[in-house]
């Protein structure tokens, strides 16, 4: 079915089009429409071009009411103060466009771009051999969520998880497993998933303390880098062990997060080493880097260090050895040349945004990117304790993601299981829905934060019932589709026919706005603005139940479906709001 236009483009072009029509030295004008206390819309635009006419702006804004069309769109319009329209909208025209969105499926009349292209967005970047920490939540909740979101609004996703599967830690922790062969189960038995990945951080940790006081150990470990760069078969052995150990690891982690991970989708570090030599000989014949005291660098003029000197970014070490910027620059290359990306979207820390400018411009500089190929960084800050410090535990050590997401599950089952008996759920439902409440919980706190600020990571205040939290919006799905339930023989159906009540014309321009919102989220990577559209409408929907009684003997047939009406289409826009924040949303909660 075709897309649904909102209530306030079909506004916005009338009185575009009757700007143009009663004042036609205006050229193109925009109304400056927006929603308003007042009525439901105010225009605001005519001021403007008042001072450019050198006329009266309340006499202008007559005229332009005047040349509008005779159509169902408007209710009332009246000219106000110095020339503002105030707008209220019929209350036919609601009705009629929501039962258009509720006639379009999943989609809910929300367009499709045409004209999107190709995004390559890289999140959720764990590193081989080591366990995940909350540090990594962000880049995979937020990525994910932007990833569902490109799509659902047209964008062809590319996802690439970068890991750190690379580099000098691999030879040392190599060297040093072939050093102390007995070490890696000395528990006892196979281990697999966490408790192979807790050994392996055990392992790294011993390696890097022999590594930082060893002077020959640590000569013995470059060798084994050399070793594995060059495709040695006993040290690429031990490497894909490691790589095999850390993505079993990594999709029991992902499992926990609800999120779906598949393996073509892993391109790590490794995946560019045969590109390297070759990115760093075109930036060099192209004069992009510059030979420096022996490194491959490129300068800026406008990055400098602490003593006021300009910053390099290094491509290639002085003892031939590849930093991540060639690794960074020789990924752009292969996402822009073979995967034919429009844009490069990289999820990544707020710390490393001086690495990425440089790395940006410096493919800027060797044409790799250009006015038809951006790239951007969705920068994330960093996740605090209730103290306002970066997260610990007690003992100071960076938490574990595992550990984190285990108690937000616990905590929301308690919370489930409180209401449980009075929804009738069965010990089974009261586990699957406090996963889904836990992770759906954290996730949330997370999403509903402009991505570039730091948050307050507090599980009491997540799992919580009131205020701004995900379980308040999953308990509203679960409250509409007990109301649907009981509603026995009355089904929903819009009747455009009736006048609505203040919350219900209330709820219905709330929910004509989620196209727009979703394409102000896609256009700005910015899930926190879906989250904030999501928890109004849920108020909105609490307003609604307290001044609009749904399922009553009392009111005619046509009102009880109405209202049915609304209350479904409300629970099929938070249940598709939910998942593209990838939340699940229970029946019964």
């Amino acid at each position: 079915m075709a897309s649904v236009n909102s209530l306030a483009s079909t506004l916005q072009q009338q009185l575009a089009d009757a700007l143009t029509a009663a004042l036609p030295d205006a050229g193109t004008a925009d109304p400056l429409l927006r929603r308003s206390d007042r009525a439901d819309f105010q225009a605001n635009g005519i001021l403007a071009l008042a001072k450019k006419l050198k006329g009266n702006p309340r006499e202008l804004a007559a005229q332009v009411t005047g040349a509008l069309p005779a159509t169902d769109l408007i209710k009332d319009i009246e000219v106000s103060g110095p020339g503002f329209l105030n707008i209220t909208l019929s209350d036919k025209s609601i009705i009629e466009t929501l039962a258009a969105r509720a006639a379009d499926g999943d989609r809910l009349g929300v367009p499709v771009n045409t004209a999107a292209g190709t995004t390559v967005i890289d999140y959720a970047q764990p590193n081989v051999a080591k366990e995940m920490h909350v540090g990594h939540l962000r880049s995979a909740v937020i990525g994910d969520a932007m990833a569902q979101i490109l799509e659902f609004t047209g964008e062809s996703v590319v996802r690439r998880h970068h890991i750190g599967d690379w580099g000098t830690q691999f030879g040392m922790l190599i060297q040093y497993l072939t050093e102390h062969p007995g070490e890696l189960n000395h528990e006892g038995g196979q281990a697999e998933g966490e408790a192979a990945m807790s050994s392996l951080n055990r392992l790294y940790k011993a390696s890097r303390v022999l590594f930082d006081s060893d002077e020959e150990f640590k000569a013995r470990s470059r060798d084994r880098v050399v070793a594995l760069q060059a495709g040695d078969p006993e040290t690429l052995a031990m490497w894909q062990r490691f790589v095999d150990e850390s993505k079993i690891y990594f999709y029991s982690v992902f499992d926990k997060l609800d999120m779906e991970i598949s393996d073509p989708d892993i391109v790590g570090e490794s995946g560019y080493n045969d590109m390297l030599e070759e990115t760093c000989r075109i930036l060099e014949e192209t004069g992009v880097a510059v030979r420096s005291e022996g490194a491959l660098c490129v300068f800026f003029d406008d990055v400098k260090g602490p003593d006021g000197n300009p910053t390099p970014l290094i491509v290639k070490k002085t003892n031939g050895g590849y930093g991540y910027a060639a690794t960074d620059l020789s990924a752009i290359r292969d996402r822009v040349q073979n995967l034919k990306a429009d844009t490069l979207l990289y999820v990544v820390d707020a710390r490393q945004s001086l690495h990425f400018k440089m790395v940006f411009e410096t493919a800027r500089r060797a044409g790799w990117l250009n006015e038809d190929v951006k790239a951007h960084q969705l920068a994330f800050g960093t996740v605090l304790g209730k103290d306002g410090k970066p997260f610990k535990t007690r003992e100071g050590v960076t938490v574990r993601l595992e550990d984190l997401l285990d108690e937000a599950v616990e905590r929301a089952t308690a919370v489930v299981r409180e209401k449980a008996e009075k929804v009738g759920l069965s010990e089974e439902e009261i586990v699957e829905n406090g996963r889904y409440v836990g992770v759906g919980a954290v996730k949330y706190a997370d999403l509903s934060t402009s991505a570039v600020r730091d948050y307050k990571f507090d599980l009491d205040q997540m799992v919580s019932l009131h205020g701004d939290t995900s379980v308040y919006l999953q308990y509203a799905y679960a409250r509409i589709r007990s109301i649907l339930r009981k509603a026995g023989d009355a089904k929903p159906a819009a009747h455009p026919e009736l006048e609505l009540a203040p919350a219900e014309r209330a709820l219905g321009l709330h929910l004509d706005q989620f196209g727009e919102v979703l394409s102000e989220v896609a256009a700005g990577y910015e899930p926190h603005k879906l989250a904030a559209y999501l928890y109004q409408l849920a108020s909105h929907l609490t307003t609604f139940y307290d001044q609009c009684q749904v399922l009553s003997d009392e009111n005619p047939a046509e009102v009880v479906e109405n209202r049915l009406f609304l209350v479904e289409l409300t629970a099929r826009t938070l249940h598709r709001g939910m998942a593209l924040l990838g939340i699940r949303t229970p029946e019964r909660l």
